[in-house]
């Protein structure tokens, strides 16, 4: 069903939506299309390329992110000179605010042909009217990119532990210390890294993600740091 861009954004919840089409499978590539667990909505959310899992997975930890989904809408726009088109956005996520963007993923900055590049500043015009924005995020620093991926193998709550053991996490890092050591200071590391890698991931904990992660690493608080808080 088709409605005006500016009634649609106001009534759809697009982050509950099915993908409108399928990611192609393209058999030259190496990566296909899949699907990411999400710790933010519990929810999976459909990706086609390896840079849309990556900013998708790098989106799950931003906590101004409460929604997300792959390729919830199509849209179509008229041109000055009546030709039609349309394309369909990679990505929607909304904020804690309630307003939404848009995105592309593109592999290397400033990808995309003449199709993308012509919908880009459509989808800027049409976004822009109700307060939103479309984006074309970059691919991050790889540094980043690996330690996030690597905290997202403990996103799940599983990893979080009992409330005693995330209470101990976040005292014996209350003052900055390195990795090993804080974890040394809970208990066996084989029990206690799991719960300490979650609260990294759900910012309890904070490191420089932009050094390589390693037992030197320097943790500290983080800007999550309440016990019993919700992700």
């Amino acid at each position: 069903m088709q409605q005006r861009w500016e009634q649609a954004a106001g009534r759809v919840r697009f982050e509950d939506l099915a993908p409108v089409s399928a990611f192609p499978v393209i058999p030259s590539k190496r990566w296909g299309p899949g699907w990411w667990w999400s710790a933010t909505t519990g929810r999976h959310v459909a990706n086609g390329s390896a840079a849309m899992l990556t900013q998708v997975m790098l989106l799950d930890r931003d906590p101004q992110i409460i929604a997300m989904a792959g390729r919830p809408v199509r849209v179509v726009w008229r041109e000055e000179d009546g030709t039609v088109r349309s394309w369909v956005p990679q990505l929607f996520v909304r904020y804690t605010d309630g307003t939404a963007a848009l995105a592309d993923c593109p592999a290397r900055p400033g990808g995309g042909g003449p199709a993308a590049q012509r919908a880009a500043a459509a989808l800027e015009s049409a976004w822009a009217q109700v307060g939103w924005a479309y984006r074309r995020p970059e691919p991050p620093d790889p540094v980043v990119a690996a330690n996030v991926r690597w905290l997202a193998g403990y996103r799940h709550p599983r990893h979080r532990g009992t409330p005693q053991l995330e209470a101990a996490l976040l005292e014996a890092f209350e003052q900055p210390l390195p990795l090993a050591e804080g974890v040394r200071a809970v208990g066996d590391p084989l029990v206690i890294l799991p719960a300490a890698f979650h609260a990294l991931w759900s910012r309890r904990l904070d490191v420089a993600l932009g050094e390589p992660l390693h037992e030197g690493a320097v943790v500290g608080p983080g800007s999550r740091a309440v016990v019993g808080g919700t992700r």
